[in-house]
């Protein structure tokens, strides 16, 4: 989806703008140093801008299989499924609102300097297109979706404290690969919000973005997901772990 799943974070996160490394003749030059950490924010940037898909893939058969397994109801599979459903729309409503806010409150300049305004280009599109440099406040989407992701994972994998997979093998290899597998990517996830501590946006940027990430983990598995009007917790009460299979008969 152009808007859904296939996206990620807010495509607009840039590194943090910092003074050229000068040179003996005072010049800008990028020693092989600088050169060599300049690769790491665009391998960042290529990989958080997936970040929702690969949560969004990977999740929705573990939540499926699992909590058929535990349930054996269909509906209530599908109810489950809802909250990627409410992912992609928070991941789409807040990184278009981080947009809207930058767009608001930001202004086109000549130059990376950010000292002669360019008042012909109100919007940062029409900045760009007029090959100015737009400076607003840009929240970090990055650290939002990697919060967000992460945190949502381990939401979803508490299920494993109640199932019991021994007497199916080829559900239990299933289960075990998926567990793998977004165990891996959760590293992932928290290692690529590391990175972006470092190299990209200044530190309001990167707590308004983690406070908007953690809000909304908070807000919807901590306190809708608790009502019965919303897609649920995962399966992990006493009476769904009383329906494992006993492993002694």
């Amino acid at each position: 989806m152009g808007a859904g799943p296939a996206g990620g974070g807010n495509p607009r996160d840039s590194p943090r703008r910092g003074p050229p490394h000068s040179g003996p003749a005072g010049g800008a030059r990028a020693g092989p140093e600088q050169t060599r950490l300049a690769k790491l924010p665009s391998l960042t940037s290529y990989f958080v801008k997936l970040a929702w898909a690969w949560t969004f893939w990977l999740l929705l058969p573990f939540i499926a299989i699992t909590n058929y397994y535990l349930s054996r109801n269909v509906l209530g599979v599908l109810r489950r499924l809802g909250t990627l459903l409410v992912g992609t729309v928070v991941w789409y409503v807040c990184t278009s609102l981080f947009l809207r806010i930058e767009d608001f409150t930001g202004n086109c300049y000549k130059s990376p300097a950010l000292d002669v305004l360019f008042q012909e280009h109100p919007s940062k599109w029409q900045c760009r297109q007029g090959g100015g440099f737009w400076n607003g406040f840009d929240i970090s989407g990055h650290s939002f979706l990697l919060t967000y992701c992460a945190l949502m994972i381990v939401e979803e994998m508490a299920v494993l404290h109640v199932l019991n997979t021994d007497r199916s093998p080829r559900l239990h290899v299933v289960v075990n690969a998926l567990f793998v597998a977004l165990s891996f990517l959760t590293l992932i996830w928290v290692w690529m919000f590391f990175c972006t501590a470092v190299y990209f946006h200044d530190f309001s940027q990167k707590l308004f973005g983690t406070l908007v990430g953690l809000s909304a983990w908070y807000g919807t598995y901590r306190f809708w997901y608790l009502k019965s009007f919303s897609p649920g917790l995962p399966p992990q009460n006493a009476s769904l772990s009383s329906k494992k299979p006993n492993c002694s008969r």
